[in-house]
């Protein structure tokens, strides 16, 4: 079988795909360890029984709706290539928006006030958010990545997913930036002490904030993410929180958040368009002030973020 046959025969199997040419090129891409290009113009190479077996078993875990970035165990996001499993969410390219508007933050205040800033990257998952506002800080200003890395606390409640955090944090970081994480499993601030004057300088979160139905429908099609990354209608133990706008865990969040946050420091989260104007009411109800949306890649409101 060569590689055009290959990708024809995969595109009829994944027809329930929203996007089956794609689909193939990537795991074509992933078993042949080449890129787009090599595919492109090698179409009629002819892949090896034990690539064919391989690329066959692909396509049929896809076929079952698991995306093709827990078929690889590689999502690409900010530029940078993180592991994944299903221990944690798929990166989405919306969630890059997150990093460019923290990183701009800390740069301004950097300017008017030169410092080390302590980061806490609150629900961590694969670690995409924090190690990439690390890398976009230390290669964008080379005052910053000298003497004044900041510090990053990197906090999820799971024990999984943290284990992929510090993987990435392996291989993307140098030496010199991974001696300035620190991972910690906690159900949200539960485990970083008891603030009273404040700790953080910025607190980052893609936290869990789909509603409890919506999430319920999304994992119908096998997508096989994590529930506990997506359902944000539950309470501080874990448990349903009887509501369906997917703010219960934000509303738990945003109080704690104040309380670890230096006098001027931000807290910035990732919302659905569905409930950023709700979650902005919920931090000024919190004491935030010169509260901000932002609009992700397609014009729906995703970031909000407020001011202590």
């Amino acid at each position: 079988m060569t590689i055009q046959q290959f990708k024809q025969t995969a595109i009829e199997k994944l027809s329930s795909s929203p996007s089956p040419a794609l689909d193939a090129d990537v795991l074509l891409q992933w078993i042949l360890q080449k890129d787009k290009t090599f595919i492109l113009f090698n179409r009629e190479l002819e892949l090896t029984e034990e690539q064919e077996d391989k690329l066959s078993a692909a396509v049929e875990k896809r076929r079952t709706g698991l995306p093709v970035a827990y078929i690889t165990g590689t999502k690409e996001f900010f530029g940078y290539d993180f592991h994944v499993t299903t221990d944690v969410l798929i990166p989405k390219p919306d969630t890059e928006v997150l990093v460019e508007n923290a990183a701009n933050w800390i740069i301004d205040e950097y300017s008017m006030q030169p410092g080390t800033f302590n980061v806490c990257d609150m629900c961590t998952g694969s670690g995409c958010v924090g190690i990439s506002l690390m890398k976009f800080l230390s290669e964008s200003d080379s005052t910053i990545a000298g003497e004044h890395l900041p510090g990053f606390t990197m906090c999820d409640i799971s024990s999984a997913a943290l284990a992929v955090a510090k993987g990435n944090a392996d291989r993307l970081l140098s030496e010199v930036q991974r001696q300035k994480f620190n991972f910690v499993q906690t159900n949200l601030f539960d485990n970083l002490g008891h603030a009273k004057a404040g700790i953080y300088d910025i607190i980052v979160s893609n936290p869990p904030y789909v509603p409890a139905s919506e999430t319920t429908e999304l994992l119908k099609d096998g997508r096989s993410e994590p529930r506990l990354a997506l359902d944000g209608d539950v309470t501080l133990e874990g448990k349903p929180s009887g509501t369906n706008d997917g703010l219960a865990l934000i509303r738990n969040l945003i109080p704690q958040a104040y309380r670890f946050l230096i006098p001027g420091g931000m807290l910035i989260l990732e919302t659905g368009e569905y409930n950023a104007e709700e979650t902005e009411k919920i931090m000024q109800e919190n004491g935030f002030k010169d509260t901000k949306l932002y609009y992700d890649l397609e014009g729906q409101l995703r970031n909000v973020s407020g001011i202590k």
